[in-house]
């Protein structure tokens, strides 16, 4: 641990001139993120409940709604490596790692680029974590292109942009070009524009490494960088396609998700809702390959990606399946099903079940602008009740359910924990560990104790309008509240 703050102290003060230091432009870097008016409401709602406003004073309450739609518009202060330790040692893994990023790093010193350090999480095992560097100041310049929403937000999290995401580039356009990158926030321009003068916002600068015509071919979608980042508003390494059997990008609460499902060899479990399959390849890692993991999703393809990756990962006890896990219970004893690996399954079939539930989504970040109607957000309880009753079905007495989300409504998150307790009184609330996020939020009537019992990732607690940097340990401890919002719940079947 001591050298991990000896690189980040080194880290700081090569890179502490570059940060853009006034508070107030640093807040205005981006605006709040876009919501429509009907769906702020609802979660202005949300966060102004009686029982948190009681707790907290209506005018703190104010403030933390205020700092959630700023935080949410902005990527989180370090990225998150989970490390396939069940085949290599954390230690080789990093250096390797290290190795990578200073011959990418190499070649990007013209740029501007500094050393980046690599850090253990004291907490998980199996996670590194680089710190993200930025918002930087950078210069806006004459040439620019417009990307989607979606792509922005991955360029905000040390993606280059691909060309399916670029939907507005200059007529005259080539290789070679340095041009600005800006994020359609709204989802108004149309692709193949040459000048948008819509609603957008500066993501940082880059290599052109296709011309424009190439990207806007009639032959059809064009695959592969359009645009190289080499100055970006925040900057951190590029992964694609970086130690792919050693290294999973993956935000920090879905690592914490594995942790606290627990899974030991020779059990059999249940990912109801895999895709992509983050989730499912670290429970199989965790178990040291030994046992079954049963994969289900919906969509056939993202189920072959599933497969691809515990091939790459060499996770041979993950056996994934297309199909909707709302019907993975066999309807009745007569009906031909066994305890085989395939669905349907007979009740009480799993020792532990990982319900990662589909949901709003309201928690990702950078997310600068959320187009859902309040209908699309409020039509996701509904769903998750559907799955949960079956996962009640599937566990084994004395088994593990652990239910989590990326969304921060109490409709999806403490309320389906206060509805799950009354449904299913064979189902108890467990201590979870580990326990690095805040606890639940008041406002579903669940008492102190069970609140505690919870897990909710809250980055507008932490959120100061920028990746400040004091010193190592503040670093550190950014990684466990500067986060997607996230919730988890772990429940055990007597």
């Amino acid at each position: 641990m001591q050298r991990a703050f000896q690189l980040v102290e080194k880290w700081r003060r090569k890179t502490q001139r570059r940060f853009v230091v006034s508070t107030m432009s640093i807040k205005s870097v981006f605006p709040k993120v876009a919501l429509k008016s009907e769906v702020q409401e609802y979660l202005h709602n949300v966060y102004m409940n009686k029982e948190l406003v009681s707790e907290l004073g209506e005018e703190e309450a104010e403030k933390v709604f205020d700092s959630l739609l700023s935080c949410l518009s902005h990527p989180p202060a370090l990225t998150c490596l989970r490390a396939s330790t069940h085949t290599h040692t954390l230690q080789d893994i990093q250096h390797r790692l290290e190795q990578h990023l200073a011959q990418q790093q190499g070649s990007d010193c013209c740029a501007g680029r500094s050393f980046t350090p690599i850090i253990h999480h004291p907490q998980l095992p199996d996670v590194l974590l680089l710190p993200v560097r930025g918002p930087r100041d950078v210069r806006i310049l004459d040439m620019k292109v417009v990307v989607g929403a979606q792509c922005g937000s991955a360029v905000l999290r040390g993606a280059h942009v691909f060309a399916p995401g670029v939907l507005s580039a200059p007529k005259f356009m080539k290789a070679g070009d340095i041009v600005s990158v800006f994020s359609d926030v709204e989802g108004r321009c149309t692709r193949g524009t040459k000048d948008f003068q819509g609603n957008k916002v500066f993501v940082g600068n880059g290599v052109c490494v296709m011309n424009r015509s190439d990207i806007f071919c009639a032959e059809g979608p064009v695959r592969g960088v359009a645009i190289k980042m080499d100055d970006a508003l925040y900057q951190s390494p590029s992964f694609d396609g970086v130690l792919p059997n050693e290294v999973f990008l993956q935000n920090l609460p879905s690592v914490v998700v594995g942790h606290v499902l627990g899974p030991r060899p020779g059990e059999r479990i249940l990912d109801m809702c895999a895709a992509p399959g983050g989730k499912t390849t670290h429970i199989a890692a965790l178990m040291a390959n030994q046992g079954v993991v049963v994969a289900l999703d919906k969509i056939k393809s993202k189920v072959e990606k599933i497969r691809e990756n515990a091939d790459a990962l060499r996770l041979h006890c993950i056996k994934a399946h297309c199909y909707n896990s709302i019907q993975a219970i066999c309807p009745d004893l007569t009906h031909s099903c066994s305890a085989a690996d395939a669905p349907p399954f007979p009740e009480e079939s799993f020792d532990r079940i990982l319900l990662d539930a589909p949901c709003s989504g309201l928690g990702q970040r950078p997310n600068m602008a959320i187009n859902y109607s309040l209908k699309e957000v409020c039509s996701y309880q509904p769903l998750q009740r559907k799955l949960f009753r079956t996962a009640v079905q599937l566990m084994k007495k004395g088994g593990v359910l652990v239910y989590s989300t990326c969304t921060v409504t109490l409709a999806e998150n403490e309320e389906q924990v206060a509805w799950a307790l009354k449904t299913f009184p064979c189902l108890t609330l467990e201590l979870q560990e580990p326990h690095l996020g805040s606890q639940g939020m008041p406002g579903a009537e669940l008492s102190h104790d069970q609140l505690r019992l919870l897990q909710r990732f809250r980055p507008e607690f932490s959120w100061h309008g920028a990746t400040d940097i004091h010193g190592p340990e503040d670093l550190l401890l950014k990684a466990n509240t500067d986060t997607i919002g996230f919730f988890i719940a772990k429940f055990m079947k007597r």
